[in-house]
Order: C-alpha cells, then structure tokens, then sequence
C-alpha cells in the first residue's frame, strides 16, 4: 500500500495499492469492520474524556475509580454515552479519510523518491504527509461529531449538564451558539489530530521498515515473500509503535480541546484560559490528564486498526 508503482520491495508484495482495490466492497465490508473495533473499544474514550474534564475536587482521579464510578451509576450502558452518534458521523468520516490517505500517499512517494533517501525516511515523509491530509480533509466532519458526543460522555460528570441524546445537544448548541457550536475547538481538532495523524502513519511505515530489515527483509534481499503470521506481527508492533509516539506528542493539546469542546453553553472560555486554569488546577503534569487510557486507545485502536485495515485491503484486492 505504500510503495510506489516505481518501485518493487521484497514485501512489496505484502501491499496493494489503491488503484488494486475494489472500492465499492472496501467501502462496505470497512464500514463493518471499524464499526465492530469502535464497539470494543469505546469505553477507553469515555473514561479517558472524563479524567481530561476532571475537577481537582473529583474524587475519581484514575482510569480504574472512573470505570467504576460509571459502571456503579449507569451499568454498562453509561461506557457508551454518545456511542449512536459517533457511529452515524464515523462512517462519512472514515470514507473521506481513507480516500484522502491512500490517493495522497501515492503521490507522496512519487514526490519524495528523486531524493534518494533511505527507504524508512521516504516511507515516514510520505505516510506523515498523507496522514496529516487526510485528517485535514475529514476534520469538518469529526468535529461536529466530537463536540455532541463528548458532551454526551462527561453528562452529569464534574458539574457537567446532562442531556436526552444526541438530538438534545444538538438542539442545545444550535440554540445557544448557532452552527459555529458544532466547530468549538476547531482549530484546536486540527492543530490536535492532523500532527497525530501525521506522527501515527509516518512512525507505522517507518518502523514497519526497519523491521522488515532488521529480519532480513531489506529491499535489497531476493527470496520468498514473508508468511501471513509474520506479516500481522510487524504491523501489529508497528501499529503499538505508532500508537505510542502519537500518545506521548498529541495528549496535551487533546486535553485542552477536549475541555474547550465539553464547556456549557454560555461559557467563552478560550484555549489561553483553558490553559491557565489547568495550570493553576494540577500544575504542568494538568496537561497529561488521561494520558494512560489515551496511549492504551491510540495503541490498541490504531493496532486493531491497522490490522482490520492490512486485512480489508487483501479481502478486497482486485483479482488479477
């Protein structure tokens, strides 16, 4: 998927290019596949907004104490507060980001590939390029979909109002701030996921690459293509990788949109002050709230990801 038609890599032939796939069934059976990854993982985003909106005077002040605390008031039900409308809105979004990812990253490569680097650097250029586009692209369709469904997650948590469903917030922001409700935070979502974005995918098709090599697989080396089991493990570890670098980077400006975006209606706070009360709450280390829940969601999300991805491409590859 990311080398260029130019070149052939001995585990090239692990990678289908976009213009392999069957669009109309990638589209379809993806919808499925990320949908069902959504399902298992949702609860991580749900307990690592709320630490991020978290008072100094909640009680709940770890990951563990706020699954519980929603577990013991809602059931199972409350890990998914806002679950309908992340769904409706991460289909559209999903759709515009892969498309924007893999035509952008074709290009990419073409691009940097007269400059002769070594294969990781053309390889983190080009995916970091890509990925930063395509989250740019999808941006006007995640924000919207963020501001509803966080408001959803923290409800009735740390002083935060509660709602009758997506529709209710809907209505609430509509009334309140107008259609520019939906984008508090904007560009704060942009200065937030397009770096993640660009730092997840070029540390995944870097480190893919000093992997291969590292087990002999340079492009440089002729022999058998590597086994489906071997395949799996390098993207998975890089995968956990990329998860890992993105985490660590992006938590700080995450925290401060994450607050931005969930504040009640009539309250203008800005990012400057969102900061300064941070700082003046839990001092620096304010900026790392939900770091955990957030490396453990960026690392299993972008690994069960990448694998549902890999294995899409292969289902959905073009018989030749």
């Amino acid at each position: 998927m990311d080398a260029s038609n130019a070149r052939v890599h001995s585990f090239g032939q692990t990678e289908i290019n976009w213009d392999k796939l069957d669009k109309t069934k990638f589209y379809v059976v993806g919808a499925g596949l990320f949908t069902g990854i959504t399902v298992a993982l949702y609860p991580v985003s749900v307990v690592k907004t709320r630490l991020q909106v978290a008072t100094k005077d909640t009680a709940e002040r770890s990951a563990f104490s706020v699954a519980r605390g929603i577990l013991k008031t809602d059931g199972v039900p409350g890990l998914y507060r806002g679950f309908g409308t992340v769904i409706t809105g991460a289909i559209p979004a999903r759709i515009i980001f892969l498309t924007a990812l893999e035509t952008t990253k074709i290009a990419a490569f073409k691009i940097v590939e007269p400059f002769k680097l070594s294969e990781p650097s053309q390889a983190a250029i080009a995916n970091g390029f890509a990925g930063m586009t395509a989250s740019l692209c999808s941006q006007g369709v995640f924000v919207p979909i963020d501001v509803v469904s966080q408001k959803l997650m923290v409800q009735g948590y740390s002083g935060h109002a509660k709602y009758n469903g997506g529709l209710d917030v809907a209505r609430t922001i509509l009334k309140s701030d107008g259609i520019r409700g939906f984008y508090r935070g904007f560009g704060l979502s942009v200065l937030t996921y397009s770096p993640s974005s660009a730092v997840w995918w070029a540390s995944y098709g870097s480190s893919q690459r000093v992997i291969w090599r590292f087990l002999g697989n340079g492009s440089d080396i002729e022999g058998a293509p590597p086994s489906s089991s071997k395949i799996v493990l390098v993207q998975a570890i890089g995968g956990i990788i990329a998860g890992a670098s993105a985490s660590c980077i992006t938590t700080p400006l995450d925290t401060i949109k994450t607050r931005l975006q969930v504040m009640g209606q009539g309250k203008k706070s800005t990012a400057r002050q969102v900061v300064k009360n941070l700082i003046k709450d839990d001092g620096w280390t304010g900026f790392y709230k939900g770091i955990g829940p957030r490396f453990f969601s960026m690392s299993a999300w972008g690994t069960s990801m990448i694998l549902a991805y890999e294995y899409l491409k292969r289902t959905c590859a073009k018989d030749v």
